[in-house]
């Protein structure tokens, strides 16, 4: 396998650690963005020489920019970046602040979206290099309790499927990697959650709170696993769009896309009434 040059936002823990582990086994130079000074020497311990830290708050738009511009100045040229930075809001929609929802989409999208343009002029000039960013299952199927996230989670899983067809001219592939439960901190001490506010919904949410804080710790997927899988995919010729990870996240966003075909056919004679008689009008 061909030696790259990675970047991935946020590999303190979870799955961008996996990631980062994963590229480092397999033999590339990896930049991993962290949240203090702590973090990044035990980031660059993992693989001195070959693991490079940078301290980085990616809803600073501005940091983002310079951080890459200096990686690709001084590490090299960045052949894959993962912009994984991001967290959980859980929470009804009516409970939950709209102060909390903008902070979600602050860096779940915009975040994300910072990452990969900064890189994209660098990656367009070459007229190579992968662009993937960690969407979830939750950014193709919807869960009650998860409206903030989901929002955020489609919404880029909307700019990254635009992007894809803006930049496979220049020989740049994007991927949307959609992980399902996996035994990281996420429903654990990273969630963030919305305080209760409406009886109304404790028959449907309570069990679904209860429940998430069990499993947190106990979830089906194993993070080294998607590293491997991710590093797989960014050594082949035809990326895939969107890489589903995990059999949990196959079964559930399979339904959802289900019942979303199930709708347009049903609803499709209606669907048809809406046109002009005439035409459309060239």
């Amino acid at each position: 396998m061909q030696q790259q040059k990675w970047l991935v936002t946020g590999v303190s823990t979870g799955l961008g650690r996996a990631f980062a582990q994963a590229a480092l086994a397999a033999g590339h130079t990896v930049v991993g963005t962290v949240r203090s000074e702590e973090d990044l020497r035990a980031f660059e311990e993992l693989r001195p020489g070959s693991a490079h830290g940078r301290v980085l708050d990616v809803t600073d738009a501005d940091a983002v920019s310079r951080v890459i511009t200096e990686v690709e100045q001084t590490v090299g040229p960045l052949d894959v970046v993962i912009a994984n930075a991001g967290y959980g809001l859980e929470g009804t929609f009516e409970e939950t602040p709209l102060a909390e929802v903008r902070r979600q989409f602050e860096v779940n999208v915009f975040g994300a979206v910072a990452t990969l343009q900064a890189a994209l002029p660098h990656m367009r000039r070459r007229r190579r290099g992968h662009l993937m960013a960690v969407t979830s299952m939750g950014g193709l199927m919807a869960v009650p309790g998860m409206s903030a996230y989901c929002g955020s989670k489609f919404a880029l899983e909307g700019i990254l499927e635009a992007l894809g067809k803006e930049v496979a001219q220049f020989g740049i592939h994007v991927t949307a990697i959609e992980p399902g439960s996996f035994r990281t901190d996420w429903a654990g001490r990273s969630m963030t959650r919305a305080e209760r506010s409406v009886d109304d919904y404790d028959e449907l949410f309570v069990p679904i709170r209860e429940a998430r804080r069990k499993a947190s710790g106990n979830q089906l997927g194993n993070p080294a696993k998607a590293g491997d899988a991710v590093v797989h995919i960014a050594s082949v010729d035809r990326p895939p769009a969107h890489l589903v990870l995990g059999s949990d996240a196959l079964r559930l966003v399979t339904a959802a896309r289900t019942a979303v075909d199930e709708d347009i056919r049903a609803w499709e004679p209606l669907s048809r009434t809406t046109d002009f008689a005439e035409g459309a009008q060239l």
